[in-house]
């Protein structure tokens, strides 16, 4: 939905998703009390046909991903091309690089810089608040619709008069509400049969939070642990610094906040140990820059040392925001082929 706001920029969207019973009380009395904006997250899944391509049937599943390996022969093959666009995301790109390593590159290709696996960064996403909604007169079912995306809480963290003297930059929230069965139900037999068809409502606010960019954040390759194809794979070393500490706990305060304006009752705010972690859109190991010195990657996603080799994925970020990184490289990815497009007709590659 626009909400005309610059840290979450509109564009010419589909008609919404309905937000539940319980999300709805969200957006106004948040506005209304703290000032802040609550709205339907923002997603690419279709709720009308578009070129013969159906909507979403709220189905569920869509956030699966597909992946085939042939676990009988493990079938080796080599692909040669003019230009090469590595795009494993972050990790599997970077793993990929470094192993490759070559006399020229001794510790690992497109790495004359140094650079190469370092400076990773990720959201936090450490910091919840859960609470007990009205059911608003809603019964449990396990019979959907289940809708692919919740509401989303746009930054409000310095940004504006709402700054922050503990903290640098600033988070979102991604979360959501409605009724469910209460599993937790207390009793036996008939009576826990009764109680658990009961229906209970809840509602919770997840922060996603943006971690500053640290050269001391790296992976690198763990010559002591192969895969099944006996290829070495990555040591991730990440760790919070203060800055992501006490982002952390105003991400739980926050949340805390917005669910009691909103109705909500037992509150409970905690704060999780936050690495490793789930969703932490890892970003940034092989980044973009003008210089070869200090980068990998030009803007355009090309390595600097290996001119028809591009990495085109979340590893060129020099830093993340607290938005959700997918759109921006998909975009990313297509400004970068249309510049390769042009390197091409040029004969430059």
């Amino acid at each position: 939905m626009a909400e005309g706001l610059s840290q979450l920029p509109d564009r010419k969207f589909q008609p919404p998703m309905a937000l539940t019973c319980q999300e709805r009380l969200l957006p106004k009395r948040v506005e209304k009390l703290l000032g802040w904006t609550v709205t339907l997250a923002r997603n690419a899944n279709l709720t009308r046909s578009v070129n013969g391509r159906a909507p979403c049937h709220y189905c569920g599943p869509c956030a699966r991903g597909l992946l085939y390996i042939d676990r009988l022969t493990r079938e080796s093959k080599e692909i040669y091309g003019r230009v090469i666009i590595l795009c494993a995301q972050s990790y599997e790109s970077v793993r990929i690089l470094l192993n490759s390593a070559t006399r020229q590159y001794s510790s690992g290709l497109t790495n004359s810089s140094g650079v190469l696996g370092h400076y990773l960064t990720a959201h936090i996403r450490n910091a919840v608040a859960t609470g007990e909604m009205p059911t608003l007169g809603q019964e449990a079912s396990i019979n959907g619709p289940f809708r692919p995306t919740g509401v989303y809480v746009a930054r409000f963290r310095n940004m504006g008069k709402s700054r922050s003297k503990e903290f640098l930059r600033g988070y979102g929230y991604q979360g959501g509400a409605g009724a469910r069965f209460d599993w937790d139900a207390p009793g036996f037999g008939k009576d826990f049969r009764k109680a658990m068809a009961e229906a209970r409502a809840s509602a919770s606010l997840t922060g996603f939070g943006e971690m500053l960019s640290r050269q001391d954040n790296f992976v690198e390759i763990d010559r002591d642990v192969v895969d099944a194809w006996g290829i070495p794979v990555l040591r991730i070393h990440l760790s919070d610094g203060p800055n992501e500490h006490a982002m952390a706990k105003d991400m739980a305060a926050s949340a805390t906040e917005m669910l009691e304006a909103a109705g909500a009752t037992h509150v409970r705010p905690y704060v999780h140990p936050s690495a490793p972690r789930w969703a932490m859109h890892k970003v940034g190991i092989a980044r973009m820059g003008n210089n070869p010195k200090t980068s990998v990657l030009n803007p355009f996603q090309q390595t600097h040392d290996i001119k028809n080799l591009f990495v085109m994925d979340g590893s060129c970020f020099v830093s993340l925001g607290c938005q959700n990184p997918t759109l921006t490289i998909m975009a990313l990815a297509v400004r970068s082929c249309d510049y390769l497009k042009g390197e091409l007709k040029r004969g430059n590659l």
